[in-house]
């Protein structure tokens, strides 16, 4: 089935944009090192957002933690109580990443540059506008009196690119502690991409419903060094190299998981044949289906806990034999792995005891069942009021988010933001000349507007 998607441009104001702006010119980097951290820049933020949404600081209740902050929008139904009847958890965060390559950027990547088509900067898709964009919508239906039938929370963490605990993860326990449990959770995650998905000629928004885990191990061989003119059979580097080709050689299998099933039968419709007949034989065409998903990159994450040799290092100068070498490898987890098993599989793999293999750093569990919760439709049918014309399925998010620490406080987890991207503009989210349109902005913020009236209405 060939249907074409109505994408007219929306967009908009210089004021609406300039307050994004004004938001991407704030340095809120986060870094391993929390020592290099501007915590000013996140002062700097905070007030751009109380000046420029004096309603929301008005009629909102709201805490803070660190920097972070957790706004509580109280319900006509339940004003005076912090429990009971929560329609909504709305997340996004504050922080960004550093920037690696300062020439390549059209724009400089904290001038927060405005044009006729572009709002350009670091954090402009992942995540400010988003802050933002929630902000607006909640200042537009304050501003005519909306209020939601049930309350809502916002919560917007300032460490989401580390990991997340000092935000997110005390914001969720303090909803925890008090109680509460929301029909819906709502976060960054899946957005409408165009010529991504194979074989589908319409935009194919996707909702992720869970995420993977992920564990980064650590590869260290040590040895006595030495003089290169005198060389054992095997150096440390040369050991580390074989046992990071080795993982590298031996991933992790491929396997249809449920969501992806979900996945494949909502965009089978959107395809051509023979792919549509295949799709409707899961059950007996899985294998060819999990090659296809394996094709690409983008889809791969799909069906396997993916594999990534990121660093190596070991020497000192090209004379002399290192003393010691490490590497290390990232995974992103698939449901139905685990963060053991990924220890598991690289020690078996590499069949060296003379290789260290061991964990490092912060370690995520996947996603223990995801599915499309009960408020799923919901989300799936504002994306189509405000992207007509479009394919929504599942998925999962292959990166880590916030979403994690508020997974058991919600029966529905929705990731996902209706902006339009190619290929070339997913690989600007932490990359170079990151940017957002001022039509996707336009729909960000309609996107989470239609969600507020939705939640006026509803019970």
């Amino acid at each position: 089935m060939t249907s074409t998607a109505r994408t007219d441009a929306p967009t908009v104001d210089d004021v609406t944009a300039e307050r994004l702006a004004a938001a991407l010119r704030c340095r809120t980097v986060s870094h391993e090192d929390r020592e290099r951290i501007e915590l000013t820049e996140f002062d700097r933020l905070l007030a751009h957002l109380e000046q420029s949404f004096p309603l929301v600081h008005t009629h909102l209740a709201w805490e803070t933690f660190g920097h972070s902050r957790l706004y509580r929008w109280a319900g006509t139904e339940t004003p005076d109580i912090e429990s009971g009847a929560v329609a909504a958890i709305l997340l996004a965060h504050m922080d960004v990443v550093p920037v690696d390559d300062l020439q390549g950027w059209t724009h400089p990547p904290f001038d927060g540059v405005v044009d006729s088509e572009f709002i350009w900067g670091r954090g402009a898709i992942d995540d400010k506008s988003r802050v933002l964009a929630i902000l607006e919508a909640v200042e537009q239906a304050l501003s005519e009196g909306v209020q939601p039938r049930e309350t809502v929370y916002l919560a917007f963490g300032h460490d989401e690119e580390v990991f997340g605990s000092e935000g997110a993860g005390r914001m969720a326990q303090r909803l925890r502690d008090s109680g509460v449990r929301a029909r819906l959770l709502l976060d960054e995650g899946g957005v409408i991409t165009t010529g991504v998905a194979d074989g589908i000629d319409v935009p194919v928004a996707t909702i992720m419903v869970g995420e993977k885990g992920f564990a980064t191990v650590r590869l260290s061989v040590t040895d006595i060094g030495g003089h290169s003119s005198m060389p054992g059979k095997q150096t440390a580097v040369g050991r580390l190299a074989r046992a990071v080709a080795r993982i590298q050689d031996h991933p992790f299998p491929l396997r249809l998981t449920p969501v992806a099933v979900d996945m494949l039968t909502r965009v089978r419709e959107f395809m051509a044949e023979p792919r549509r007949t295949m799709l409707g034989l899961l059950k007996v065409a899985g294998p060819v289906a999990v090659r296809i998903l394996a094709a690409r990159p983008q889809t791969e994450a799909m069906v396997r806990t993916t594999t990534a040799p990121t660093v190596i290092s070991g020497g000192v100068k090209p004379n002399v034999l290192p003393q010691r070498a490490d590497a290390f490898v990232n995974f992103r987890i698939l449901p139905g792995d685990s963060v053991s098993g990924v220890l598991d599989h690289c020690r078996k793999v590499v069949r060296d005891r003379g290789v260290t293999i061991e964990l490092d750093g912060t370690t995520s569990e996947p996603s223990p069942n995801p599915a499309a919760g009960p408020d799923f439709d919901l989300i799936a049918d504002i994306a189509r009021e405000v992207v007509p014309g479009i394919a929504v399925t599942v998925g999962i998010v292959p990166g880590a988010t916030d979403s994690r620490y508020y997974d058991d406080l919600a029966a529905t987890r929705c990731n996902f933001a209706p902006i339009i991207l190619t290929a070339a503009d997913l690989e600007r989210i932490h990359g170079t000349d990151e940017r957002i349109s001022r039509a996707d902005y336009a729909r960000l913020i309609r996107f989470n507007r239609l969600l507020i009236d939705r939640l006026a209405r509803s019970a």
